[in-house]
């Protein structure tokens, strides 16, 4: 009777052992940028904390989080090669510093005021994703799969003097990250190269007289301490690039890991996409508000209307110009172009400009 009492017990404690046990994967996540960057804190609030929820479902496996946010792995000119390379196995991608190694990556930086709408452009380059086996490749050949897209809220001008017309641009040196330098072409004002953790100082020290930037960028980062002058322009938004995962760590995952990554990656994009539109406008009066003690205070103005359509007539056919350059590549610039202006017609949106009627 000891005996098979002892087996019987045996046989209990094992059974929910197997039944309930629950394999951890640790993963590293990263980024340049810090939490406090709307697009980046949602990799942990929404990407990571759905794909979490996810698999708690099940309970089959768990992922053990090692966070890695606000450049302490890597800075922001090392997004790509740090997941490609295993630095991290999840991290943001900025792309808007890559634009020799992804450079199809880069056509809605070349096609500014042809959109405000960060649901529908995010909604535009995932059906491109999926339908363009170049824009795939481009992506794919890093050693990296494509989890989450990022765009930005609409951009605008950040100055330490105000702006009242165009001509107040001419001569003024604008912070603005990698080839949004761009979208200054025309005004006479000069781009110089940064990004959102640089900025401030840049601006501090004399490096520039301001930013071109996004206002839920500028807020966190606290741009407006610097640059309190605040010319509404409404550009447009912009693809800024990827939530993406290191090839060989996604290959050693479970499939019901990876599906739960696919579908968490799918809610961020879109919360990511809903957030920019809503907290756009709010991110205004929130910068009145805090810089209504210093001094100078925040103050918000538009661009004139005829002065932001002359700085739309008088940029330069960039797109153009940046379609050319990706043919003589190999790549289809201009189809590609053509593709992502009808995309967001197809869509509802009405571009200031149609750059691809002149390709």
């Amino acid at each position: 009777m000891y005996r098979l009492t002892g087996l019987l017990l045996g046989v209990a404690m094992a059974f929910p052992v197997t039944a309930h046990s629950q394999e951890t994967i640790e993963l590293t996540v990263a980024s340049s940028h810090p939490l406090a960057i709307p697009w980046v804190g949602m990799i942990k609030s929404h990407f990571m904390a759905e794909t979490d929820r996810i698999l708690a479902e099940k309970g089959n496996y768990k992922i053990a989080w090692n966070e890695a946010f606000g450049g302490s792995l890597y800075k922001a000119n090392a997004t790509l090669t740090s997941v490609q390379e295993g630095v991290t196995d999840v991290g943001w991608v900025f792309s808007f510093l890559e634009g020799a190694k992804l450079p199809l990556s880069q056509a809605s930086t070349y096609t500014p005021f042809a959109t405000a709408n960060p649901p529908v452009q995010l909604q535009v380059m995932w059906d491109l994703l999926d339908s363009n086996e170049a824009f795939k490749k481009e992506w794919e050949q890093y050693n990296l799969k494509v989890l989450g897209l990022t765009g930005t809220d609409s951009y605008d001008v950040y100055t330490k003097k105000p702006i009242k017309s165009l001509d107040d641009l001419n001569g003024l040196k604008l912070s603005a990250p990698g080839v949004l330098g761009s979208w200054l072409r025309g005004t006479g004002a000069n781009a110089v190269d940064g990004s959102l953790p640089t900025f401030y100082t840049d601006i501090q020290t004399g490096v520039s007289d301001g930013v071109l930037s996004l206002a839920l960028g500028v807020l966190p980062a606290k741009l407006y301490e610097v640059a309190p002058y605040i010319t509404r322009v409404r550009i447009g938004t912009a693809f800024s690039g990827a939530v993406a995962i290191n090839r060989d760590s996604w290959d050693g995952l479970p499939e019901e890991v990876q599906q739960a990554m696919i579908q968490a990656g799918k809610f961020y994009t879109e919360a990511h996409g809903k957030d920019l539109l809503e907290r756009h406008e709010a991110a205004f009066a929130k910068m009145i508000e805090l810089g209504a003690g210093q001094n100078p205070p925040v103050t918000v103005v538009e661009l004139p209307a005829g002065d932001r359509q002359k700085w739309v007539d008088g940029l330069p056919d960039i797109a153009g110009e940046w379609a050319t350059e990706a043919e003589a590549r190999g790549l289809p610039g201009k189809a590609f172009v053509k593709a992502y202006m009808d995309g967001l017609r197809a869509k509802g949106e009405k571009p200031a400009r149609d750059w691809d009627k002149a390709l």
